[in-house]
């Protein structure tokens, strides 16, 4: 098990990996954009990382391959979900706790990139398990 301290390591480097990306790229652009710029710098920064990660639903004892998908798991820890819109919605924020509750994860980012200061786009969200 990843330790606190450990997480929260992890989880500075994806915040400064992030403002890196916003500041060269700025809004406006493809989520896949992004996502494909964060993943090589958090790469680059020794961070393991996989993209479009199937994240099955457990139910009754079987597991359901229903489509749903983790943008981003940084460390095998951090979810990662983004987004490229004008502004975040409460059914981006219940699909990103959705997809922490589904996992094993404590630790997730929802990103919106189209905004002026990438600060303003970052929500960090913890699982309660």
């Amino acid at each position: 098990m990843v330790s606190n301290d450990e997480i929260e390591k992890d989880a500075k480097i994806i915040v400064d990996a992030c403002i890196k990306v916003h500041r060269e790229l700025g809004p406006g652009l493809l989520e896949s954009t992004y996502q494909f710029c964060l993943a090589h710098e958090l790469r680059t920064r020794g961070k393991s990382m996989r993209c479009e990660v199937m994240l099955p639903v457990r139910f009754d004892g079987i597991e359901i391959e229903a489509g749903y998908r983790i943008d981003m798991l940084v460390a095998e820890c951090i979810v990662i979900e983004n987004k490229s819109v004008s502004s975040l919605l409460p059914i981006h924020e219940a699909q990103h706790l959705t997809y922490l509750k589904l996992s094993v994860f404590r630790l997730g980012f929802l990103m919106n990139w189209n905004v002026p200061l990438i600060k303003d786009g970052i929500r960090r969200k913890v699982n309660n398990l």
